[in-house]
Parts: C-alpha cells; sequence; structure tokens
C-alpha cells in the first residue's frame, strides 16, 4: 500500500513540474530563412516565456503572428526575429510607424538577421506586446 502511495505522490510531482515547466517555457522550431545565419530551419529553440520590459534590444523573440504579419500566404506557427527596438527607442530607419519617431509603450520592432529573406517590421510596422510569447534562451537541437 506504501508503495502505491508513493508512486502516486511521484508521479503528481512529476505532473505538477512538468505543468509548471509549459507555462515557463515554449520550444519552437524554424521554419524559414529570415534569421539566418544565426538560425537555420530545422533548428529547434527553447523559449522562455517574458515580457516586453524584460526584454532588451538584440535579443532574439518569438511571436504570434496576426493577419499582417501573414502577408500573402497564411503563416503557422511563430515568428522568430531580433528584437530591433523597445518603447521609448527610436524606431529604426525604413519601419513604419503610426505616430512619432519613437516606439510608443506597449510595441516593439522586430527584425530579421537576413533582409533579404525577411518579412518584419519594414514591412508590417510595429508589434504589440501581447503577441508576444518569449525570448528564445537557446537551441535545443535540430
Amino acid at each position: 500500500m506504501q508503495a502505491v502511495i508513493a508512486v502516486l505522490l511521484i508521479s503528481s510531482g512529476v505532473a505538477a513540474f512538468v505543468a509548471v515547466l509549459r507555462r515557463r517555457f515554449v520550444v519552437a522550431t524554424v521554419t524559414g530563412f529570415s534569421m539566418a545565419p544565426t538560425l537555420h530551419p530545422g533548428d529547434r529553440l527553447l523559449v522562455r516565456r517574458t515580457s516586453l520590459s524584460r526584454l532588451r534590444v538584440g535579443d532574439i523573440v518569438v511571436v504570434v503572428p496576426d493577419a499582417r504579419m501573414a502577408g500573402p500566404r497564411p503563416r503557422t506557427g511563430y515568428v522568430i526575429k531580433r528584437l530591433a527596438a523597445v518603447p521609448g527607442d527610436l524606431v529604426p530607419e525604413h519601419v513604419p510607424s503610426p505616430s512619432n519617431a519613437h516606439i510608443p509603450p506597449g510595441w516593439m520592432a522586430i527584425l530579421g538577421d537576413n533582409p533579404d529573406a525577411s518579412r518584419d517590421s519594414r514591412d508590417y510596422g510595429l508589434v504589440t506586446q501581447k503577441r508576444l510569447v518569449g525570448v528564445v534562451v537557446r537551441a535545443i537541437g535540430t
């Protein structure tokens, strides 16, 4: 009887631990060439869920695309780009801005490392922080 209780307690503990990890982290897979040479198709990334206020320019971020980000073809999955500007920063060159030359609160600019193969803020403008999934912590394999 004690062995059954121990197994149930361990199983419950493992399940709770996995649930906490899933709320804190997500795995994303690179599907295009917009972040080459940094990232390549098939790269798997560990992404820590976080808020915009904890990010720094230069971080690689993951966002959920909206209709304007999809462009001419429907997009599935996530968008993976480099954070180019955060609230209060100057809007990067060639990025359309809704109001002034500074990034407004709650918005960010994201750019691909490979501009020739990237649809990013130069195409669809600033991205709301509501679309932010998190920041790439590390590549975890291909």
